[in-house]
């Protein structure tokens, strides 16, 4: 059975093979030639299941998004609603956020997503945090001037630490948001977290920063 489930999976990761980018480094710098078109790039890094990217990229057809999942039966869903909308403003890559710099030319990316990333609670787990300073400085290299992170979570203390760090980061705050669906912000797209935690009347934290 479990060999079943392996090999069913690598047949719905083949059927995307399409908008999924095995080698990303190939096309550093050159993004826009693989879209075929001159439109910005936006990134998201840890799409989950893909209802956000996919959404936003209906809202955008004027942008370019690529998605970053490392899990590959979470990634392959976000694909698969991908397919079934026929969006051709989307491209997903099976990585972490760790090797950005192999994969963006300095300034080629106009904003960054970080939704509901891991808060990695303990002190040891710093490291692994996505607004951690290394991370931050990753961000700035790849994001063009006046490029933008847009930042959401439900986690407090995670909120907090993020303030800070994007503080240390010496980046700008356009916005900060306490309990963002109590904002009446009509703009914001939601992702499955999101949803769960807003029907158990959780606030939901979101920080907008520029380089």
């Amino acid at each position: 059975m479990r060999m079943r489930k392996r090999n069913r999976l690598e047949e719905r990761l083949m059927a995307c093979s399409d908008i999924l980018i095995s080698e990303p480094n190939l096309h550093k710098g050159r993004w826009r030639e693989v879209f075929k078109n001159q439109n910005e790039i936006h990134v998201e890094i840890g799409c989950g299941k893909g209802k956000f990217i996919v959404e936003m990229a209906q809202k955008h057809p004027d942008k370019n998004f690529i998605a970053f999942e490392k899990v590959s039966n979470v990634i392959v869903l976000a694909m698969e609603k991908t397919k079934a909308q026929n969006l051709s403003n989307v491209l997903f890559i099976s990585q972490d956020a760790k090797g950005l710099l192999d994969i963006f030319e300095e300034g080629e990316v106009s904003q960054i997503y970080l939704n509901f990333s891991d808060p990695w609670p303990k002190k040891r787990g710093e490291k692994h945090r996505l607004t951690n300073q290394a991370f931050l400085e990753i961000y700035k290299k790849i994001l063009k001037p006046g490029g933008r992170i847009i930042f959401k979570t439900d986690n407090k203390t995670f909120f907090e630490y993020s303030l800070n760090s994007f503080i240390k980061a010496g980046l700008a705050f356009e916005s900060i948001t306490l309990d963002l669906h109590a904002s009446g912000d009509e703009e914001n797209i939601t992702t499955e977290y999101e949803e769960k935690f807003a029907s158990q009347n959780m606030p939901i934290y979101r920080a907008i920063v520029r380089i």
